[in-house]
C-alpha cells in the first residue's frame, strides 16, 4: 500500500521518512543538501512561478482558489508523469514530502498529497 507523509524540511529527517522527496520549487533557505538527505528533486510538480508568486504575494490570495489553479497545473502530461512516479516509488516505499512551507496542510502540499491519495 501506498504511504505519503508530509514533513518541513526544518525537522530533522529520521529513519522512517523513507524516501524524502522535496517538492518545493525553489531550495529552502539555510539548508545543506546534507542535512536535506533529499532523495529526489523533481520541480515539475510544484505549482508553477507564476501561481506561487500569486499565492505568496496575494494577501487577498483564496486558497480554493489556490488549490483550484494547482490541480488544473497538475493535469500536465509532465506533471501526470511525475505523479505516476511518486504513486511507484510509494509502492515500494514510504515518501515523505519534504516542503520549506510554514503550514503544509494550507499549501500545495496539501493539495499534492490528496491528489496523489486519489
Amino acid at each position: 500500500m501506498s504511504e505519503f507523509r508530509t514533513k518541513r524540511i526544518y525537522d530533522d529527517p529520521s529513519d522512517d521518512d523513507g524516501r524524502r522527496v522535496l517538492v518545493d520549487r525553489l531550495w529552502p533557505r539555510g539548508i545543506s543538501k546534507e542535512r536535506a538527505r533529499i532523495d529526489l528533486w523533481d520541480k515539475e510538480i510544484t505549482p508553477s512561478n507564476e501561481l506561487r508568486s500569486w499565492f505568496h504575494h496575494d494577501s487577498a490570495a483564496d486558497f480554493a482558489e489556490f488549490a483550484r489553479r494547482y490541480e488544473a497545473e497538475l493535469s500536465g502530461e509532465e506533471q501526470r508523469r511525475c505523479l505516476r512516479e511518486l504513486r511507484e516509488l510509494a509502492a515500494k516505499h514510504p515518501v515523505t514530502l519534504v516542503t520549506a512551507a510554514k503550514d503544509p496542510s494550507h499549501s500545495h502540499v496539501a493539495v499534492l498529497l490528496e491528489h496523489l491519495r486519489e
